[in-house]
């Protein structure tokens, strides 16, 4: 049995994960604050895993809370994994992100380089190249990038997505390819990467790309509402694209190539469907 510490008691990722496996035999999890220093007194010489999903995100960036960001997602990090190291923990894995590339659409490959333009981002690559030094034989370190999370009770752009298809009858009809990632499938295979131990950098998502438009169409339909998905306006949003970030960010394109997410190692198999996925999380 893996025995598994979850940092981050308010994660979403942490706590779907938790409940994913509560009646696996295979893997028992428990979860601790880093909101205050009591963590610091914690022996970890009794897990075999630190599982490090906690972190500031999905906040508005500003000059007040630049020192933030790096504190809690480079610094935090830091501290914790020589911790981990120097009391025996074997596996380390840091929960990471996207936005390490610092792009909003296109394609990432192996060739694309490592600009973040947010704080966010900045900091979460700053605590993937020091704690990539700390690995050795005896402490391997996986460092995971997932694309935008989505899934019952998360947070960030999805929300935003599901009250706009239940307010329009109107959508454009854009045919975007964006990676993502449905929390269950995330967590199934969390699992998979703590009971094989794998380590390294490792790229997660869903089996098939998600197209913006198709993912409110399918709001939508659970939510009972006709919407009209038409391509009268996609030469606007086309022009829209270059100009706005937001409406970048709904409609472009932004994926992982499939030779980048070596998922070969994975059993793909038993991950949810995008249509299921959408079903589950808004029923």
């Amino acid at each position: 049995m893996k025995r598994v510490l979850i940092t981050g008691k308010n994660s979403y990722v942490g706590n779907s994960f938790a409940d994913w496996v509560k009646d696996d035999s295979d893997i028992n999890v428990e979860k601790i604050s880093l909101r205050n220093g009591s963590w610091r007194k914690k022996d970890l010489s009794e897990f075999d895993v630190v599982l490090h999903v906690a972190g500031i995100a999905h906040q508005k960036e500003t000059k007040e809370n630049k020192d933030l960001y790096y504190q809690i997602n480079r610094d935090l990090t830091i501290e914790l994994a020589n911790k981990a190291k120097a009391e025996g923990v074997s596996h380390f894995v840091f929960l990471s992100s996207m936005s390490v590339y610092g792009i909003d659409t296109g394609v990432i490959d192996e060739n694309t380089p490592l600009k973040p333009n947010t704080n966010y981002g900045k900091s979460k690559l700053e605590a993937e190249k020091a704690i990539s030094t700390l690995e050795s034989s005896s402490f391997n370190i996986a460092i995971l990038r997932p694309p935008m999370i989505y899934g019952k009770g998360c947070k960030g752009n999805y929300i935003r997505l599901s009250k706009l298809a239940r307010k329009s009858f109107i959508f454009p009809n854009i045919p975007n390819k964006r990676s993502m990632i449905y929390i269950d499938n995330l967590s199934m295979l969390i699992k998979e990467i703590l009971i094989a131990e794998f380590y390294g950098l490792i790229l997660l998502q869903n089996k098939e790309y998600v197209s913006t438009s198709e993912m409110v169409k399918l709001i939508a339909k659970e939510a009972d509402k006709k919407i009209i998905m038409t391509k009268v306006f996609n030469p606007f949003v086309n022009v829209l694209i270059s100009k706005s970030k937001i409406v970048k960010k709904i409609f472009g394109d932004l994926i992982y190539t499939d030779n980048l997410v070596k998922q070969k190692e994975f059993n793909k198999i038993g991950l949810i469907d995008f249509k299921k996925s959408i079903r589950l999380t808004e029923e």
